[in-house]
Protein backbone atom coordinates (compact mmCIF):
# COMPACT_ATOMS: atom_id res chain seq x y z
CA UNK A 1 0.00 0.00 0.00
CA UNK A 2 1.32 3.27 -0.81
CA UNK A 3 1.67 6.13 1.08
CA UNK A 4 1.54 8.64 -1.42
CA UNK A 5 -1.99 10.33 -2.92
CA UNK A 6 -2.75 9.17 -6.42
CA UNK A 7 -4.54 13.18 -6.94
CA UNK A 8 -0.93 14.47 -7.10
CA UNK A 9 2.31 13.91 -8.90
CA UNK A 10 5.82 13.63 -8.19
CA UNK A 11 9.46 14.46 -9.42
CA UNK A 12 12.69 12.65 -8.99
CA UNK A 13 13.38 15.21 -6.18
CA UNK A 14 11.25 14.43 -4.05
CA UNK A 15 8.83 17.40 -4.67
CA UNK A 16 5.30 16.53 -5.52
CA UNK A 17 1.99 18.71 -7.08
CA UNK A 18 -1.53 18.80 -6.62
CA UNK A 19 -3.50 20.35 -10.04
CA UNK A 20 -6.64 22.52 -9.65
CA UNK A 21 -7.43 24.34 -12.39
CA UNK A 22 -4.56 26.96 -13.31
CA UNK A 23 -2.87 26.23 -10.03
CA UNK A 24 -0.39 23.94 -8.86
CA UNK A 25 0.00 23.31 -4.86
CA UNK A 26 3.63 22.29 -3.94
CA UNK A 27 5.49 20.29 -1.14
CA UNK A 28 8.15 17.71 -0.21
CA UNK A 29 7.18 14.35 -0.01
CA UNK A 30 7.58 12.24 2.72
CA UNK A 31 10.16 9.96 1.95
CA UNK A 32 12.45 13.17 1.54
CA UNK A 33 11.30 13.84 5.02
CA UNK A 34 12.33 10.71 6.32
CA UNK A 35 15.86 10.88 4.63
CA UNK A 36 16.28 14.74 5.76
CA UNK A 37 15.39 13.95 9.57
CA UNK A 38 14.31 16.68 12.04
CA UNK A 39 13.30 20.06 9.76
CA UNK A 40 14.59 23.08 11.43
CA UNK A 41 14.05 25.63 8.88
CA UNK A 42 12.62 26.50 5.46
CA UNK A 43 13.46 29.49 2.71
CA UNK A 44 10.79 30.15 0.85
CA UNK A 45 10.48 32.36 -2.20
CA UNK A 46 7.96 35.26 -2.10
CA UNK A 47 4.38 35.84 -3.57
CA UNK A 48 4.82 36.90 -7.02
CA UNK A 49 8.51 35.35 -7.91
CA UNK A 50 8.82 33.40 -10.95
CA UNK A 51 10.04 29.77 -11.42
CA UNK A 52 11.09 27.53 -14.83
CA UNK A 53 10.20 24.15 -13.82
CA UNK A 54 13.10 21.93 -12.18
CA UNK A 55 15.02 25.68 -11.13
CA UNK A 56 15.13 25.68 -7.11
CA UNK A 57 12.87 27.69 -5.78
CA UNK A 58 14.25 27.49 -1.86
CA UNK A 59 16.03 25.58 0.78
CA UNK A 60 14.92 22.64 3.44
CA UNK A 61 17.13 22.90 6.12
CA UNK A 62 17.13 19.67 8.90
CA UNK A 63 19.54 18.81 11.35
CA UNK A 64 21.81 16.61 8.99
CA UNK A 65 21.50 19.12 5.78
CA UNK A 66 20.34 21.10 3.55
CA UNK A 67 18.56 20.38 0.18
CA UNK A 68 17.08 22.88 -2.55
CA UNK A 69 13.68 22.71 -3.32
CA UNK A 70 12.73 22.20 -6.97
CA UNK A 71 9.77 23.60 -8.93
CA UNK A 72 7.92 20.92 -10.68
CA UNK A 73 6.18 23.14 -13.02
CA UNK A 74 6.72 26.67 -14.61
CA UNK A 75 5.07 29.68 -12.91
CA UNK A 76 4.51 31.97 -10.70
CA UNK A 77 4.25 32.35 -6.79
CA UNK A 78 0.28 32.64 -5.60
CA UNK A 79 0.75 32.00 -2.13
CA UNK A 80 3.27 30.43 0.45
CA UNK A 81 2.08 28.18 3.66
CA UNK A 82 4.08 31.40 6.27
CA UNK A 83 2.37 29.08 9.24
CA UNK A 84 4.97 26.25 7.97
CA UNK A 85 7.81 28.66 7.75
CA UNK A 86 7.50 29.94 11.12
CA UNK A 87 6.81 26.20 12.42
CA UNK A 88 9.27 24.11 9.39
CA UNK A 89 8.96 20.78 12.26
CA UNK A 90 5.18 20.32 11.76
CA UNK A 91 6.42 19.28 8.27
CA UNK A 92 6.15 15.87 9.26
CA UNK A 93 3.15 15.35 10.42
CA UNK A 94 0.93 16.28 7.06
CA UNK A 95 3.50 16.64 4.12
CA UNK A 96 1.01 15.91 1.55
CA UNK A 97 -1.66 17.40 2.73
CA UNK A 98 -2.24 20.84 4.95
CA UNK A 99 1.39 21.15 4.95
CA UNK A 100 2.54 22.02 1.20
CA UNK A 101 5.00 24.84 0.78
CA UNK A 102 3.62 26.93 -2.08
CA UNK A 103 1.11 27.14 -4.66
CA UNK A 104 1.91 28.49 -7.99
CA UNK A 105 -0.25 30.03 -10.83
CA UNK A 106 1.10 27.76 -13.73
CA UNK A 107 2.06 28.43 -17.02
CA UNK A 108 1.38 25.58 -19.18
CA UNK A 109 1.15 21.84 -18.49
CA UNK A 110 3.51 20.17 -16.40
CA UNK A 111 5.40 17.68 -18.16
CA UNK A 112 8.15 14.70 -16.43
CA UNK A 113 6.26 14.32 -13.47
CA UNK A 114 5.57 10.48 -11.91
CA UNK A 115 2.09 9.13 -10.84
CA UNK A 116 2.10 7.80 -7.16
CA UNK A 117 2.49 4.08 -8.55
CA UNK A 118 5.75 5.34 -10.35
CA UNK A 119 7.08 7.64 -7.66
CA UNK A 120 6.70 4.53 -4.91
CA UNK A 121 8.56 2.31 -7.32
CA UNK A 122 11.30 5.03 -8.12
CA UNK A 123 12.06 5.47 -4.37
CA UNK A 124 11.91 1.57 -3.59
CA UNK A 125 14.62 1.34 -6.45
CA UNK A 126 16.95 3.84 -5.42
CA UNK A 127 16.83 2.65 -1.93
CA UNK A 128 17.80 -0.73 -3.42
CA UNK A 129 21.58 1.28 -5.13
Amino acid sequence: MSNYPKDIQYTKEHEWIRIEGSTGMVGITAFAIEQLGDVVHLDLPKAGSKFKAGESFGTIESTKTVSDLYMPAAGTIAEVNTALTQAPEDIANDPHGKNWLVKVSLEGTPANLMSADEYTKYIAESANH
